[in-house]
């Protein structure tokens, strides 16, 4: 099942995703998360009201999460293109939740910088919460995932030992386009992403290729910290960022980014100064 939050003039609302058109099932996609039923959206979406999606403002399908976690240096070639060494344990830094951001939004370049630069990952999103959920258990709180964009501010980044303000730029995490539900992910960790800019491709890589995997990744977070429904966890992204290119290609305005995974859709915004 795909789930997206949407706005067709009245405010946001949940959907679920029929082919080209959405239908309202509801009003907080955390409230949907966690007293989760399938058969009661099911049948909420045999009777709702139907839209076409073309006629429909996506936003981001989780519009305030509780957390956002995310882990760098976690796919062997941008470890490489960093010139870090492979990491013993987990690197995570939070986002700001003022960083979500719709998934066809712009997103915007701080001002006097010019040096954000684009991440696409894949994104978990918590079902049920937990504290010290083991490996093995680990994909039992996953309720879905989706397409993201860890955008990144790289001077704010690497000017302190410390990353999350540089990752924590408003607008700097667009995710979506919706939520595909676990369920109907056979593989998260067999998926394909990729990352355009302008049309050309910057990124291509497999969730194989993963340092540290969505289990190893939960059961680490939650040995910490409670994890909630509607946390957001962005699984870290490949090689062949703008950073890193010789001579560097950071994001410019008018640049159009473009994120895609495989079965879970694309996401896509175009940059402008903020």
């Amino acid at each position: 099942m795909k789930l997206a939050t949407f706005d067709a003039g009245g405010g946001p609302r949940v959907g679920v995703i029929e082919g080209g058109e959405i239908v309202e099932i509801g009003g907080s996609m955390i409230e949907l998360i966690a007293g989760w039923d399938r058969a009661a959206a099911e049948k909420a979406s045999r009777s709702g009201t139907r839209r076409a999606l073309s006629g429909v403002r996506l936003r981001a399908p989780v519009l305030r999460p509780g957390k956002i976690f995310a882990i760098g240096l976690n796919y062997a070639d941008h470890i490489e293109e960093s010139k870090q060494p492979v990491p013993a344990n987990q690197v995570w830094f939070t986002k700001a939740v003022t960083s979500i951001n719709g998934p066809f939004d712009p997103i915007q370049i701080a001002r006097e910088t010019m040096t954000a630069d684009y991440e696409v990952e894949l994104v978990a999103v918590i079902g049920k919460g937990g504290r010290y959920i083991s490996r093995d258990d680990a994909a039992s709180h996953v309720f879905g995932y989706c397409v993201g964009n860890d955008v990144t501010e790289r001077l704010w980044q690497h000017r302190t030992p410390q990353w999350s303000l540089g990752k924590s730029f408003d607008t700097h995490a667009p995710i979506g386009p919706w939520i595909t539900t676990a369920d109907a992910v056979s593989d998260p960790h067999a998926l394909g992403l990729r990352c355009f800019v302008n049309g050309e491709k910057r990124q291509d890589s497999n969730t194989k290729h993963l340092v540290f995997n969505i289990w190893d990744q939960i059961a680490h977070l939650s040995h910490a910290m409670t994890l909630e429904p509607g946390d957001l966890i962005f699984t870290g992204t490949p090689g062949g960022v703008g950073g890193a290119m010789k001579p560097p290609q950071f994001l410019k305005p008018g640049d159009t980014v473009r994120c895609e995974i495989d079965g879970l859709g694309a996401i896509e915004g175009k940059m402008v100064v903020g």
